[in-house]
């Protein structure tokens, strides 16, 4: 039930977290070659990863 209840808050923090992966991914930008591809890629990982660990801290704390 734990683990349902963290996937919910993520969900509804995707929406949310575009913006911040998309400044670390132009900050990254700036010292390593990133293709298109890579960018897009990188962009949606640290979407999914930046609200799984806000989710986590707004279940826990």
């Amino acid at each position: 039930m734990q683990i349902i209840m963290i996937f919910v808050f993520s969900i509804v923090l995707l929406i949310f977290m575009i913006y911040p992966a998309i400044k670390i991914v132009e900050y990254l930008e700036k010292y390593i070659k990133i293709s298109n591809k890579t960018y897009d890629l990188l962009t949606i990982l640290i979407t999914i990863f930046l609200s799984l660990i806000v989710g986590l801290g707004l279940y826990y704390l």
